[in-house]
């Protein structure tokens, strides 16, 4: 629920009135107070260009708040640039006055050069009043023509939505056009096909035509330039300047559609120019590409088809049998004409992905590109994380951050998506497995492959070879086989590994950049997919001796001039993963990660039983260093979640690592839309046998405090009407304390008041559900009203600070950042880590403003100030601390008793 009409707001517009923007805000109904003050904070930072982190607890309506306070600024900022362009275009009325001056400034230009090598003192003098107005009209005529053109642009743009947004007859004509096209060019590839058939084959190459677009293509040059996509673009289109937007993104494809359906429902929903990106996964609507199935062979096959229409354009002259394989792989979804129309289609009415995706199938064109196209035009982007965090995958997605607005949603992870983002694990299985790939695919076509692409695969041969040899293994080895003498877990720095690997005199930007411009993964999964498995090969033309990858082998054995036999290598082990994807696209994402820089990362090696199950894993330390583009590109970005207590890793790690200057930082932090008596958060320090309630790792296994854990419990469930949900630190502790209560009858004391279950549910009073903090119901679940009347927190879920990962953050945190409050920064770490999960986890129960619901955080350690401190300040203002059992109990059935009278 994000407002309504019990929301005061009678002291909203003189809060407002404080900061700069309107006084009152568009909004669907009369918002909150909270709102109201959430919107003018909001324009401020932005006004401002500010780095805000925002908090307003799920229920508050944040969206809605985003949506009114960010575009209601955007507007503004808008008709401001409006006004001053008109200002700047008013100078041209004085036109003869400006080519005088111009004339004038010109004839000065040009007298201290008729004098070379005069030293006037007299001249130097004079000389920076005459250039700097020289300088400053010449700015003022350049901004002028610029505005002309953007002027003229922006005209042709509007009235081109302006007609298809009221002209019906439009749509239809384009309908009717492409069906035409679509018989035309089935016309023309059947007359093709009859012409065709008697053209024999090309015994020179010894290669049937669907083995042919598994050859690696010429690879030019490491400095290959960027082409555009040779299809006919208008320059217009093509280099239309991006307007001032904001970019909105979200962890889910499901929460950014939401905030889509509320920006739909919002009063700018009519009038805003938005644009839904989201992966080929999302938005491919060619079926033979779908069907794929895993991202990256999606994505590999994607750019195929469009280089095969590339290659086809400009090819012309080759021979028609090899090219008529590649006429079929070319997406007939890739028309530049149909992704315009969808372009415009996109901008005129706001749609989320699904409508997205409809329109496309319903045009016969690309929304993947076609949404990107719309990108420079639209005044409000939605992507999700990867996007927008990654700065390769921004540039690829034409996505320009200079002076636009970002806003990052559901930021309570943030420092964590960052550095998945940028991190990267391979096992030593996958290493074995595409050498083996790569070694057979080279053998297969060494006569067809150039010299350059040749050396870059010995170069990838080696440092597989190189990568499983640093584990303890011979790449030419089954690898699940071969056993690890020296187990355990070693970390290093970037450019020790290289060293040891022996791999520091190749260069892994080269390599990378060739990687991604070959092709060679999807390359290698065809080749894989077409020889891999019986399954994979079928039994037509003379094919039929390659059924599987040994016959394949023998074949190479017996047909080739090589010194010696080709040797069977370890491939079978993962035939299933190998028709997924192949693990060479992995291992590119790890070779990427490797070109950070050495003080940023460090290369995990995971030494377990055998090759096979070992890995290697690069851990990104310092994802400011990739926030840094953001934050230093934008305008303003706002960093916004329902819970983001603690703070104080946000400024910290992330934005004072980032070099973002203090004074650009802003808070807003508003407290909840429901009543103070609506909430009951209470810190039990002892349980009702008076066992202080300490759930330490060192004690939490004792059967006492397992025991007393189970009377709160059942004390609890006697007077919570409606479902309880009680969190546990791990579903390892869990299942522990279910089997102890089990073996003890507990359990079935339970059971008489609320049915124990892991599903909501069930009759009687309510549910009773366990559920473990940081799994699916500690986020993204509502137990709103009675499915959640109490939210139980089971100790404190620390992380386990024994994992060799957050050790070395610890340890990197310690020697990078200051001691706060005289607490070591890893320290520090630990417990905003673990608050950060409790205040999403306890979060869960209240959902609107009629709600409520009691917290029960079973620990006396919750007591401490500097734990305490670290709770949300709507629920810290609330919360009471109680040693004793009895007075807490009494407190929790009072408040169920008072909310069951008056409901």
């Amino acid at each position: 629920m994000e407002g309504g009409p019990g929301a005061v707001g009678a002291e909203a517009a003189g809060g407002a009135a404080q900061r700069p923007g309107p006084a009152r805000f568009p909004f669907p109904y009369k918002p909150y107070l909270i709102q109201e003050r959430f919107m003018a904070a909001l324009y401020s930072a932005l006004e401002a260009g500010q780095v805000g982190i925002f908090e307003s607890p799920t229920g508050t309506g944040k969206s809605l708040s985003l949506i009114c306070g960010a575009l209601s600024w955007l507007r503004d900022f808008e008709e401001k640039k409006k006004q001053e362009e008109a200002r700047l275009l008013a100078l041209e009325h004085n036109g003869q006055e400006e080519k005088k001056l111009l004339t004038l400034d010109e004839s000065l230009w040009k007298e201290p050069l008729d004098e070379p090598g005069c030293p006037d003192s007299k001249g130097s003098a004079r000389e920076p009043d005459w250039i700097t107005a020289f300088v400053r009209k010449k700015e003022e005529r350049d901004m002028v023509d610029r505005l002309k053109e953007e002027q003229i642009r922006k005209k042709k743009r509007e009235d081109r939505l302006e007609k298809i947004r009221h002209n019906v007859q439009l749509k239809y004509a384009a309908k009717r056009k492409r069906s035409e096209e679509d018989e035309t060019k089935r016309l023309l590839q059947l007359s093709k096909e009859v012409l065709l058939e008697g053209g024999g084959t090309d015994v020179l190459e010894q290669l049937d035509h669907n083995e042919e677009e598994l050859i690696l293509a010429e690879y030019e040059s490491d400095e290959e330039k960027k082409v555009v996509s040779g299809l006919e673009e208008d320059d217009d289109d093509v280099e239309e300047e991006h307007v001032t937007k904001i970019y909105y993104c979200s962890r889910t494809h499901s929460q950014l559609s939401q905030f889509v359906h509320e920006v739909q429902k919002s009063p700018f929903g009519k009038d805003t120019r938005l644009v839904s990106l989201g992966s080929r996964q999302n938005l491919c609507v060619n079926e033979e590409v779908r069907r794929l199935g895993a991202l990256q062979l999606i994505n590999d096959r994607c750019m195929e088809m469009q280089k095969n229409k590339h290659e086809k354009k400009s090819d012309g002259e080759e021979m028609e049998g090899k090219k008529r394989h590649v006429s079929r792989t070319v997406c007939p979804f890739y028309s530049y004409e149909q992704m315009q129309f969808l372009r415009d289609e996109v901008l005129v009415e706001v749609k989320d992905i699904e409508q997205l995706v409809a329109l496309g199938k319903e045009t016969k064109a690309c929304p993947y590109y076609g949404s990107r196209y719309a990108i420079p035009a639209a005044q409000l982007v939605v992507l999700p994380y990867q996007m927008l965090l990654h700065e390769a995958t921004r540039s690829a997605a034409g996505i320009s951050l200079k002076d636009q607005v970002v806003i990052i949603d559901e930021a309570h992870n943030l420092i964590d998506t960052i550095t998945c983002i940028h991190s990267a694990e391979v096992s030593g299985s996958q290493l074995c497995c595409a050498h083996s790939q790569l070694l057979q695919y080279m053998e297969r076509y060494r006569k067809r492959l150039k010299a350059k692409n040749l050396m870059y695969i010995k170069q990838i041969l080696y440092l597989l070879q190189q990568f499983v040899s640093v584990l303890g293994g011979n790449v030419n080895q089954n690898p699940n086989s071969q056993a690890i003498s020296q187990t355990g877990t070693v970390l290093k720095s970037i450019n020790d590994f290289l060293f040891q690997s022996q791999i520091d005199n190749i260069n892994l930007f080269k390599v990378q950049r060739y990687c991604e411009k070959s092709l060679i993964s999807r390359k290698l999964f065809g080749f894989v997919e077409r020889y891999g498995a019986p399954t994979v090969v079928k039994t037509n033309k003379e094919n039929q001796k390659l059924a599987g990858l040994q016959n394949f082998l023998l074949s190479l054995q017996q047909g080739s001039d090589k010194e010696g036999a080709l040797q069977s290598l370890p491939v079978e082990a993962e035939g299933d993963q190998l028709r997924t994807a192949s693990p060479l696209m992995q291992i590119e994402g790890f070779l990427s990660a490797l070109t950070n820089a050495n003080q940023d990362g460090r290369v995990i090696l995971n030494r377990q039983g055998t090759v096979g199950q070992s890995s290697l894993k690069f851990l990104l330390l310092n994802p400011a260093v990739h926030f840094a583009k953001v934050v230093k590109e934008c305008r303003a970005v706002i960093i916004a979640g329902g819970t983001m207590q603690p703070v104080a890793d946000f400024r910290e790690q992330l934005l004072s690592c980032a070099g973002v200057d203090p004074a650009r930082i802003v808070e807003f932090s508003c407290g909840h839309v429901i009543p103070p008596e609506n909430i009951l958060p209470i810190i039990l320090c002892n349980g009702p046998s008076n066992q202080q309630l300490e759930f330490t790792y060192q004690r939490r296994d004792l059967p006492q405090m397992m025991d007393e854990l189970g009377r709160i419990l059942c004390n609890v469930c006697n007077v919570v009407p409606g479902g309880v949900v009680c969190f546990f630190p791990s579903y390892e502790y869990e299942k522990q304390v279910y089997a102890h209560w089990k073996k003890t009858g507990l359990l079935t004391r339970l059971a008489t008041k609320k049915k124990c279950c892991s599903h909501v549910g069930g009759q009687m009073t309510g549910a009773l559900l366990f559920s473990v903090v940081g799994g699916k119901m500690s986020e993204g679940i509502n137990f709103s009203d009675d499915l959640g009347r109490c939210v139980i927190m089971v100790g404190m879920p620390y992380p386990n600070i024994k994992a060799p990962e957050l050790q070395e953050k610890m340890t990197w945190l310690d020697k990078t950042m200051p001691r706060a409050a005289g607490q070591a920064p890893s320290r520090v770490l630990i417990e905003n880590l673990c608050m950060k999960a409790v205040n999403q986890s306890i979060g869960r129960a209240i959902r609107h403003q009629r709600d409520f619901a009691s917290i029960l955080l079973l620990d006396h350690r919750y007591a401490r100030s500097a734990i305490f401190n670290k709770l949300p300040q709507w629920i810290k203002e609330r919360t009471q601390v109680k040693v004793a059992f009895g007075s807490a109990f009494a407190e929790l059935r009072k408040f169920h008793r008072g909310k069951s009278d008056t409901s």
